[in-house]
């Protein structure tokens, strides 16, 4: 059996991997570039294998140890069709199991406890446990989900400058700012729109966090909008003795001062974030002989 395995939390901005030992000791960690399969798994494989050599690299192992050992991969779109299973007959590893983001996240959070998770960066998802079981709801994607997202704040910004550029709606100083970086030229926030990807829409969410906290009448409406879905999505989550909800990802500190009082009731601080929980998925299947999905 192996000594070591490889937890590695594929974001949609960057992919992150350490090397660890049966007991869920960090011996290396690596970084590579962003990870979503759902619109590039070519590339989301070779950052995966990149971040995975890096932390070898970094515990003073040999990289080319990525066929003799096991790995947990917690990303975005494995939930998606068969793009998970594609991503896992693509890896070298000796073992590999792609399992969702919601999934590493609700483990790095609560670790085997029961409770809610909501995850926020470039994309958004939520996961519970209760009783052991577990279920999860969102992470469909920038298209037709991941509300409340760094990239739906980005993509929501975009809309309302264009809107007020053409008097649809009242311009706000942060609209004001957004065309001036394009120059005041909707035709190049067009141009910019059609060929981002998820991240390049993501740049823009501390943007308007920044402005909410100055009262900007857009800023504040987008992150309402946000707000709103985050209560939505847990009210679907929810049961009458849950006992914390845990908020994660770039964007969930942004977020604590709008919630509604009945959910800050709920909120407790993450044990880890997901790549913690992709470490402790990974020393599970370490530990476990018989090569089982941890």
């Amino acid at each position: 059996m192996a000594e070591f395995s490889i937890g590695i939390d594929g974001g949609g901005t960057s992919c992150r991997a350490a090397v660890t030992d049966r007991t869920g000791k960090i011996l290396g960690a690596g970084k590579a570039g962003a990870s979503n399969i759902l619109s590039d798994l070519e590339n989301s494989r070779n950052n995966v294998v990149a971040s995975a050599r890096q932390a070898l690299v970094d515990a003073g192992l040999d990289p080319g140890l990525t066929d003799k050992l096991p790995a947990v991969i917690g990303t975005a779109g494995a939930n998606v069709g068969d793009y998970g299973k594609r991503l896992e007959k693509a890896l070298p590893f000796a073992t590999v199991h792609v399992v969702t983001d919601a999934a590493i996240a609700l483990q790095g959070a609560l670790g085997d406890a029961d409770g809610i998770i909501g995850a926020f960066g470039t994309g958004s998802v939520y996961n519970a446990r209760r009783d052991g079981k577990s279920w999860g709801i969102g992470g469909w994607g920038f298209v037709v989900g991941d509300q409340a997202s760094g990239a739906r704040l980005g993509r929501d910004l975009l809309e309302r400058s264009i809107l007020a550029h053409d008097s649809v709606s009242r311009p706000s100083p942060l609209t004001e700012t957004l065309m001036t970086e394009f120059e005041g030229d909707p035709e190049r926030v067009v141009e910019f729109a059609h060929a981002a990807k998820p991240k390049d829409f993501a740049r823009y969410a501390p943007m308007v966090f920044e402005y909410a906290e100055k009262s900007d009448a857009v800023a504040v409406d987008i992150v309402k909008t946000a707000v709103n879905a985050i209560a939505q999505s847990l009210d679907a989550l929810l049961w009458p003795d849950c006992p914390s909800i845990c908020l994660l990802g770039g964007l969930s500190k942004a977020y604590y001062p709008w919630l509604d009082t009945r959910y800050k009731a709920l909120l407790r601080e993450p044990k880890g974030d997901a790549l913690s929980g992709a470490i402790e998925l990974a020393a599970k299947l370490l530990r476990d002989d018989k090569g089982n999905t941890p």
